[in-house]
């Protein structure tokens, strides 16, 4: 009689370039990133679009949530449940380990949940984010610096993988010395919708590639008092209905005042969330703590510094 092997990271049966989280009796949908700690960074790889070699105007912090070890791969039949996840298989893995340190599945660190279950906190980056309708905290995501996303999966119409329709992600400024937002945004966008819609973490190409994209809005806005900038581009790509990249630049009210990115990926079509969300997120952005400092499009614009 085989064993069941316990909950764990494995290789993903269905996509071996990623781990899966085995919950003791079936796959859930929580996949991950491998990575070899023990070896040297790999050079980067040439880029998709023609290896152009634009530098990187933005360096963010994102700290990687994934550790790994040496997995043996069973034989494992998936089903298909009723379109939020994969179903129990038929046979289970056979006796691999699970990969070192692995516990439960940990919720993403940006989204630290504060008392009030309407907002998300960002801690590093000291401020709080209105949690809508249609939002949920970030469970099993592979960005550290997720703050909300909608709820469920879909299969992504490119690449094999689960694509989420809604994306709000937080991040730190850490290596640049450009102190203006707007310059910021503008440099940021660019990135943004390549991480969102272009290639994934493990470089697949859930979207099959950006073919356009156009500036649809930007301009100053003030978050949590403070001057901000945003850039909004719509884009369109090889499959799938494309969506709406967002990048809002702001000095943050804590420690060294490093301006932050909050980033935006909304899908388009029926599907997607509705795109005054991000006006309504931007303007309810507030320091921890101060519920009474806000911001938004069209808002007067408070002191940055």
């Amino acid at each position: 009689m085989s064993m069941t092997p316990p909950p764990g990271w494995y290789r993903d049966p269905s996509y071996p370039l990623v781990e899966r989280w085995w919950d003791g009796t079936a796959w859930t949908d929580h996949r991950r990133q491998p990575e070899v700690p023990t070896q040297p960074p790999a050079p980067p790889a040439a880029s998709g679009n023609g290896g152009s070699g634009r530098a990187k105007a933005v360096a963010l912090t994102a700290a990687g949530a994934v550790l790994v070890a040496s997995i043996a791969t069973g034989a494992v039949l998936l089903g298909k449940d009723d379109g939020k996840g994969e179903a129990a298989t038929k046979t289970t893995p056979t006796a691999p380990a699970p990969a070192t340190g692995a516990g439960s599945p940990s919720p993403s660190a940006s989204a630290s949940p504060s008392g009030d279950p309407s907002e998300v906190v960002d801690e590093l980056n000291g401020i709080t984010l209105p949690l809508l309708d249609g939002w949920v905290r970030p469970k099993y995501v592979a960005e550290d610096d997720m703050v909300m996303t909608t709820p469920g999966t879909y299969d992504c119409p490119g690449d094999p993988g689960l694509c989420r329709h809604g994306r709000v992600l937080s991040r730190t400024v850490t290596a640049n010395d450009e102190k203006s937002p707007k310059i910021l945004a503008e440099q940021d966008i660019e990135d943004a919708a390549d991480a969102s819609y272009d290639r994934d973490l493990v470089d697949s190409r859930p979207y099959r590639g950006i073919t356009s994209h156009q500036v649809v809005k930007s301009g100053q806005v003030a978050v949590a008092g403070r001057a901000g900038y945003f850039v909004r581009w719509r884009v369109r790509t090889g499959v799938g209905p494309g969506g709406y990249v967002e990048s809002l630049a702001f000095p943050s009210s804590v420690g060294s005042e490093s301006l932050v990115i909050v980033r935006f990926a909304f899908d388009a079509g029926p599907d997607g969330p509705p795109l005054a969300d991000m006006d309504r997120i931007t303007k309810g952005i507030r320091p921890v703590g101060d519920s009474g400092t806000g911001g938004g499009v069209g808002s007067s614009i408070g002191p940055s510094t």
